[in-house]
C-alpha cells in the first residue's frame, strides 16, 4: 500500500516546486527595455527665396547632406527663378507660405485666402515644376486658422507649424552664435523638432548659424527630415 502512494506524493511535491518558482515569476513586475525613440528634426525656412541668403543656406545644406523644407512667398520669386529651381533640383521640399505675406490681404476672407494659396502654388509649379503639398500660415495663422486648415486639407495640403525657433525674427540683429543657442534652447527635450528659420534677405546670420545648428542636432542623434 505504501508503494502505491509514493508516485502521488512525488507528483504533489513537484507541483509545489513548479508553482513556487513560476508563480513568483508571473507575479513579479515585468521589466521592459525600450529602444530610444527616434529623434527627428525638420529644418523649415520661411519667407524666401532671396538671392544671397537662400543660396548660402542651400550651400550649407548641400555640404552637410541635409534636406529641408522651404515655404515660399511667390511675389519674391521674380528674378530669383534659378534659386527656386535649385531648391527643387537639390531634393528639398517646396511649400506654400503666401503670395504677398500681407496679412490684411491674405486673411480678408476665405475666398481671398484660397486665392492667395492658389497664386503661390501656381508660381511654384510653373517655375520649379513641382506641385506643393505643404502649407505654413503667414504669422502663424489667424482666428480662422482651424476652419482654413480644413479648406487646405480638402485641397490636399498638410499644414506645418513649428515647435522651436532660432530667434531670427524675435531677436533683431542677433549673431549667428545667438541664433544657434536659441535653436538649442527651444528644441531641448523634444523628440520631434520642427525648427522655424528664415531665408529672406535680412537673415544672413541665419545662414551663418546653420552649420552649428546642424552640428548640434547631429551630435544629439537626430535624423534630418523634410516634408
Amino acid at each position: 500500500m505504501q508503494k502505491k502512494y509514493i508516485p502521488v506524493a512525488l507528483l504533489f511535491a513537484l507541483l509545489l516546486v513548479f508553482f513556487a518558482h513560476f508563480g513568483a515569476r508571473m507575479n513579479a513586475v515585468p521589466t521592459f527595455t525600450y529602444a530610444d525613440e527616434q529623434k527627428k528634426v525638420y529644418l523649415t525656412f520661411d519667407d524666401g527665396p532671396s538671392t544671397r541668403v537662400t543660396s548660402a543656406v542651400l550651400d550649407v545644406l548641400k555640404q552637410e547632406n541635409v534636406k529641408a523644407t522651404f515655404f515660399i512667398v511667390s511675389d519674391r520669386v521674380a528674378g530669383r527663378e534659378g534659386v527656386l529651381k535649385r531648391i527643387a533640383a537639390e531634393g528639398h521640399t517646396l511649400g506654400v507660405h503666401s503670395k504677398t505675406h500681407v496679412y490684411s490681404q491674405i486673411y480678408a476672407s476665405d475666398k481671398a485666402f484660397l486665392a492667395d494659396v492658389e497664386a503661390c502654388e501656381k508660381v511654384i509649379r510653373e517655375v520649379a515644376g513641382v506641385t506643393p503639398r505643404v502649407y505654413r500660415f503667414p504669422g502663424g495663422g489667424c482666428l480662422g486658422s482651424a476652419r482654413r486648415s480644413k479648406l487646405l486639407a480638402a485641397r490636399g495640403y498638410r499644414v506645418v507649424r513649428w515647435n522651436a525657433v532660432c530667434g531670427d525674427e524675435e531677436m533683431k540683429n542677433a549673431s549667428a552664435d545667438a541664433l544657434a543657442e536659441k535653436a538649442k534652447e527651444t528644441s531641448r527635450g523634444k523628440a520631434n523638432v520642427v525648427l522655424l528659420l528664415h531665408d529672406s534677405a535680412p537673415h544672413g546670420a541665419t545662414a551663418e548659424a546653420l552649420p552649428a545648428i546642424i552640428g548640434y542636432f547631429r551630435g544629439q542623434g537626430y535624423e534630418f527630415c523634410a516634408y
